[in-house]
């Protein structure tokens, strides 16, 4: 199944959730927001929330510094 993930098409398997695909793309979930199809999606929800195909998926990561 086909997703877009920051721009770039991404295969993932049919049936995965937010978790899963944090995952498949080796992240780190401490420091990252994710947001399908223009909503973001609160980290208690990654594991129930499934990404379906053509779903459009951001990806951010913060990153601290002074």
């Amino acid at each position: 199944m086909n997703i877009i993930v920051n721009g770039n098409e991404t295969h993932i398997v049919e049936g995965s959730v937010v978790s899963d695909l944090i995952r498949s793309l080796g992240l780190n979930p401490v420091r990252l927001a994710v947001e399908l199809n223009r909503r973001i999606i609160r980290r208690a929800q990654w594991d129930s929330t499934t990404v379906l195909e053509g779903d459009r998926v951001e990806i951010v990561h913060f990153v601290g510094g002074g």
